[in-house]
């Protein structure tokens, strides 16, 4: 296919699901005639009518209890709530109903349903546009939590939600839309849902990042090169179910790890994966482990957007705090205050 942005991918992705399924489904606000604030959706009502795709009134909770009694009546919707901080009205029918059925039935009413959640900074939106709500959806037991950093995983990643017969909650790095790359569509080179991928190789020390975090950690990774610390990035791609296997294997073999985050650290998803990886590694690290962060504070405007997200300064404050004494190649520079 070439070239083509992650928008792009998303929206070849419904395209195709629709068309290999025909209980697949998708709707939310604006999505029909409109084609998604963000265009995701852009074309899919003309080519597949309005009983396929469509708009509805907006009303998140009552979207997403739509799409649960779909998905128990045997279709598969994909539902988009149009932005992260717009979910939260939804949030009751999703940890109550969507994430439960299959538990609370004894596995006798399974829900293939994807809610698509256009997530994190980075695009200057104003209050209720921004937000990392990663941790609420990842802390609800019967979700699995899906958010691509790369244009060929938007597509895959996407198509295996559909295709799940479980709920899955795919969240969309908003600035990442408009990223581009090269990715043949039509021959899966991805690894599958569940597993985590090593985007950069280093042997000094392991950084972990997902969705918006992933380009910041690579940049990061490029400029600690340069001090001779020979960073390895992972994508870990899923947050349910996490990797622990390639994430371990990494840091038993490097000693070192750092997690990057665009939501605020206190009780985020970072600190489950500094936990897991603090229990598994403990013997074969070097130093502890560090998170670089948002700030504990509600998003803020604008005009602040830059100093609250987590940059490259950032993440190699916390790569220098990792304590590389042992390591002649490496120039130790003191860290910046954090």
């Amino acid at each position: 296919m070439g070239t083509v942005t992650m928008a792009q991918a998303l929206n070849t992705a419904l395209r195709d699901a629709l068309s290999e399924d025909d209980r697949v489904l998708t709707f939310g606000e604006d999505v029909g005639r409109l084609g998604g604030v963000f265009r995701i959706t852009d074309g899919l009502q003309d080519e597949f009518g309005e009983q396929r795709c469509f708009d509805t009134p907006l009303a998140e909770s009552g979207l997403v209890g739509f799409a649960v009694g779909l998905a128990m009546g045997g279709f598969r919707p994909v539902i988009e709530l149009q932005f992260d901080a717009f979910a939260y009205p939804a949030f009751e029918q999703i940890a109550s109903h969507v994430a439960k059925m299959r538990n609370r039935t004894r596995g006798r009413v399974p829900l293939p349903m994807v809610i698509r959640v256009p997530y994190g900074g980075g695009i200057g939106g104003v209050e209720h546009h921004n937000d990392s709500s990663e941790a609420y959806y990842a802390h609800t037991p019967g979700l699995k939590v899906v958010t691509p950093a790369t244009v060929e995983d938007a597509y895959w990643l996407l198509r295996d939600a559909v295709r799940d017969p479980d709920p899955v909650v795919f969240l969309e790095p908003k600035k990442l839309y408009w990223s581009k790359g090269n990715a043949d569509l039509a021959r899966r080179g991805a690894a599958p849902t569940g597993r985590a991928v090593v985007r950069r190789p280093g042997r000094n020390a392991t950084l972990l990042a997902y969705g918006p975090s992933v380009p910041v950690a690579l940049d990061a990774a490029a400029e600690a090169a340069r001090d001779g610390i020979d960073i390895e990035v992972i994508d870990l791609r899923t947050l349910v179910p996490f990797d622990d296997e390639t994430v371990t294997a990494s840091v038993r073999r490097t000693g070192r790890c750092a997690v990057v985050q665009e939501a605020q650290g206190f009780a985020g998803v970072g600190a489950e994966i500094v936990a897991r990886v603090q229990e598994r590694c403990f013997h074969s690290l070097a130093a502890p482990v560090v998170r670089a962060a948002g700030f504990d504070v509600p998003y803020p405007p604008p005009k602040l957007e830059h100093a609250y997200l987590p940059g490259v300064d950032r993440v190699l404050d916390a790569i220098h705090r990792l304590q590389f004494d042992d390591q002649p190649d490496v120039k130790h520079l003191a860290p910046e205050a954090s």
